[in-house]
């Protein structure tokens, strides 16, 4: 299948299905000699897996990672790296009744009118299952960016239409499910959680990802921009509908002189650019934000058509996640990871 690759000097293919026998990802151009085993992919997955917290599915997943190939003695060995998370609680019966109809929001059109065929158990290929494989690949990625000191966290800034209140501290994030930095906004926004899922219903939000210590000079003129590689790795997240960098959507009702980061000896006083000038990282932090949409799996009765044409109703039992916040914030990082990490190799491989 032609676009389940994403990077250049460092670069991914992700593979695999819901509920097939597993999923992973290959990974090529990851340097040799860096520290790598399971239990580094395995921290990250851990945020990720299904099972968790209020919003999330009861699908219970360990996702724990096997490293098939270029690691030798705990050591990247420069070769291709192959990662395996074998899927052990998929139940591909509960799609048996609407096996031959298309899930409003899903994929299931799209992939029945591109291939002729699509694989109905939970989503195939389209689902967020997926996701897994990235995370793992931004651990390795990750790897990369610690010999830079480059550190990327991400947090919940809005949910079900309840946002947080930034005081500058994101350490509150760690202290609730929902990886939001306001307390007092995270209980609302649980609450909000479990009033939607009694009504069979689903949320979105705006999760906002972090990367700090990038040195300045990451990223290529034109068409390989800094942050139009950031935005197509964060677009590239099945539930993500748009993506703002620095000021994002607030630029335009500034005027310019609001929205220039002047620049003093000791550095810039503002980052509206969030991080990035001409495409080129400036040494500020890399603020990226992705808004995501509400889970189309629902309960609630939906009109739709089956494969031949005939109108129906739907309605998608299962196990499926409210929202895909806080569970797809660690995908976020992973994009974020992996495209900084091919940027950096992409440097030095110019210099």
């Amino acid at each position: 299948m032609p676009g389940s690759s994403f990077g250049k000097a460092f670069n991914i293919t992700t593979f695999g299905e819901s509920h097939g026998n597993g999923i992973g990802v290959v990974i090529q151009g990851c340097p040799p000699g860096l520290d790598l085993d399971e239990k580094v992919l395995q921290a990250p997955l851990d945020r990720r897996k299904p099972g968790q917290g209020v919003s999330g599915t009861t699908r219970k997943e360990p996702d724990c990672p096997i490293l098939i190939s270029g690691v030798f003695k705990g050591k990247t060995t420069g070769t291709p790296i192959m990662i395996l998370i074998e899927n052990k609680d998929a139940r591909s019966r509960s799609y048996d009744s609407i096996a031959g109809l298309f899930r409003p929001g899903h994929g299931d059109y799209t992939y029945h009118k591109k291939y002729g065929i699509r694989d109905y158990r939970g989503g195939g290929r389209a689902s967020a299952r997926e996701t897994a494989a990235r995370v793992a690949a931004g651990a390795v990625a990750q790897v990369i960016l610690d010999q830079q000191g480059i550190r990327i966290q991400s947090y919940t800034l809005e949910l079900g239409n309840v946002r947080a209140a930034l005081t500058g501290d994101l350490s509150f994030k760690d202290q609730n499910d929902l990886q939001c930095p306001d307390m007092d906004a995270a209980k609302k926004m649980e609450a909000r959680i479990k009033a939607v899922k009694a009504q069979g219903d689903s949320l979105g939000g705006i999760v906002e990802i972090i990367a700090s210590n990038v040195p300045a000079g990451l990223g290529e003129p034109v068409f390989d921009k800094l942050d139009a590689d950031i935005a197509k790795a964060l677009m590239s997240i099945g539930a993500v509908k748009a993506v703002e960098i620095g000021a994002g959507i607030s630029a335009p009702k500034m005027t310019g002189f609001e929205n220039n980061d002047e620049i003093f000896p000791e550095g810039f006083r503002t980052n509206h650019a969030g991080g990035i000038l001409a495409g080129i990282s400036n040494g500020e932090d890399i603020i990226a934000r992705v808004h995501v949409k509400p889970i189309p799996s629902i309960l609630k009765v939906q009109q739709t058509i089956d494969e031949d044409g005939n109108k129906a109703e739907i309605s998608t039992k299962g196990r499926h996640d409210i929202c895909a916040i806080p569970r797809i914030n660690m995908v976020c990082e992973a994009m974020m990871a992996i495209t900084l990490a091919d940027h950096v190799l992409r440097q030095k491989m110019v210099r």
